[in-house]
């Protein structure tokens, strides 16, 4: 499992003082990096060869600016082209949000999915959860 830890900014509070779930997205996408580079060491944007095809998140307590928020990242079920990331997301010891995304191997240049290579698929698999 990979931990990201952040600090939320005043920027991503809402108008009720806390942070807006809209956020959320976009921490839970930060935390994935790790993944991103099992499959592109270099984060290259030019050999990128993964697709976002489903986010899904629980939202189960309320975040607030000035406490810091770890993200737990883990794989759940790989398939042949297709795998799901897990995230949990914790402040102050309790849960704030759940997600999962469902990432696709991607062959941009034939437009449709391909398989994901032995190789990588044993790194995701050592980080099951």
């Amino acid at each position: 499992m990979f931990i990201h830890q952040l600090e939320p900014r005043f920027a991503e509070t809402d108008a009720l003082g806390h942070i807006s779930n809209t956020i959320f997205p976009i921490w839970f996408e930060d935390a994935r990096t790790p993944v991103f580079k099992i499959f592109n060491p270099k984060m290259d944007v030019h050999n990128w060869t993964l697709i976002l095809a489903r986010q899904e998140i629980d939202h189960t307590a309320q975040t607030f600016i000035g406490k810091s928020v770890s993200i737990q990242t883990g794989l759940g079920k790989i398939g042949n082209s297709s795998f799901e990331v897990i995230q949990t997301a914790e402040q102050d010891g309790q849960v704030v949000a759940k997600g999962k995304a469902v990432l696709v191997h991607f062959d941009y240049e034939l437009q449709k999915a391909s398989p994901i290579p032995d190789d990588i698929r044993a790194q995701l698999e050592a980080h099951k959860i």
